[in-house]
């Protein structure tokens, strides 16, 4: 399994697009055997999430996230996690621990992206 995890400087950002880094964690029995961190490409419409699942990810965990990117991730059968703070391997560990659960956090105007999440 593969975990994204939308970060800058190894926290959770607030909003999935305009991260700095993607923390990717590869998990085997439920416990992370890998990470890398990849820089963020580039935000543009439908672009992240065709990128992430060419990666072969399987949930995406971010503090907010546009409603677009959310439908594509669905469409690709990937698991959406949004509302999550604070360090990014914690948040992938309680994800594979059960316990991180997402709020549906979606963000609906791009040019407040600083706000998402609140």
């Amino acid at each position: 399994m593969k975990i994204a995890v939308a970060s800058k400087n190894g926290m959770v950002t607030e909003h999935f697009g305009y991260c700095e880094s993607f923390n990717i964690f590869e998990a085997e029995n439920n416990q992370i055997v890998k990470s890398k961190s990849i820089p963020n490409p580039g935000h543009k419409p439908g672009f992240l999430p065709n990128f992430l699942n060419d990666m072969g990810v399987n949930v995406v965990i971010a503090g907010g996230m546009g409603g677009s990117a959310v439908s594509i991730f669905n469409d690709k059968g990937i698991e959406v996690i949004t509302g999550a703070q604070g360090i990014a391997e914690t948040a992938a560990k309680s994800y594979l621990q059960g316990t991180l659960k997402s709020t549906g956090s979606v963000c609906h105007e791009h040019q407040h992206h600083d706000e998402c999440g609140n």
